[in-house]
């Protein structure tokens, strides 16, 4: 018995419940808010209860962000929020050169990148995976073992992540070695229902949150009313 099975008996012995899967579920599902732009944003995240922010480093992304956005984004945030980076087959350099200048606590990687790439840097990590059918996710999973976690998104051709379309959660399944984090399509509508069936480790939105998705200057703007209420969907579950 490992470390982890340790504790999942302690809890289990107190009367909290688990999912199906092989790894810990949390006392309520995190919450991740990607492609933030703005400082207002920021505030309406932390305000709301999340976890974590995006951002995105990523050029053709209607809600990139360059260096020196990031860095005022992320010193707006209070305490106890995670900020993750967002890189799509980056260059190690360019990696560098972002967490310089901007105090990322994960880096999420969307692209082509090997297990050996994304951990060299020193810092946890998650791997996006674009589910389709005849994805082996379990096979994704023991390849990318010393990721903190599979981000699974929608697989639309030609576009890494950010598309607003979900996929066939059945294509999951129900034992992974990893925490999940659902993304792909999620919106107040959907994301209840995603988290009952699937009792994903934690989920993760961004058009499913915003007044606008990057027409003109209007790049990845969210709605604090959204967010609000994609977060009473998530608690009431």
């Amino acid at each position: 018995m490992d470390e982890r099975d340790v504790v999942k008996a302690q809890i289990v012995e107190a009367g909290v419940g688990f999912a199906q899967s092989s790894v810990l579920y949390p006392a309520s599902c995190r919450v991740k808010i990607c492609g933030i732009t703005r400082v207002e944003d920021v505030w309406a995240v932390a305000m709301s209860g999340a976890d974590a922010i995006g951002l995105v480093f990523y050029e053709k992304s209607p809600r990139h962000v360059n260096i020196v956005q990031a860095a005022k984004l992320a010193a707006a945030l209070p305490p106890f929020v995670t900020v993750v980076g967002l890189f799509v087959n980056a260059s190690a350099e360019a990696v560098r050169e972002v967490l310089a200048a901007v105090p990322l606590d994960v880096l999420q990687f969307h692209g082509d990148e090997s297990p050996q790439f994304c951990a060299q840097f020193q810092k946890p990590y998650l791997k996006a995976i674009r589910v389709k059918a005849g994805v082996d996710l379990l096979q994704c999973a023991a390849r990318f073992h010393s990721a903190q976690g599979l981000l699974l998104d929608a697989h639309v051709e030609g576009i890494p992540g950010g598309t607003g379309a979900s996929f066939d959660w059945t294509l999951i399944p129900e034992k992974l070695p990893l925490p999940l984090i659902l993304s792909g399509g999620l919106s107040v509508e959907n994301v209840a229902a995603g988290i009952r069936q699937v009792r994903p480790y934690a989920v993760d939105v961004s058009s499913g949150v915003e007044a606008s998705k990057g027409i003109g200057t209007l790049k990845g703007i969210k709605d604090a009313a959204k967010i609000a209420r994609f977060m009473q969907e998530v608690k009431s579950v």
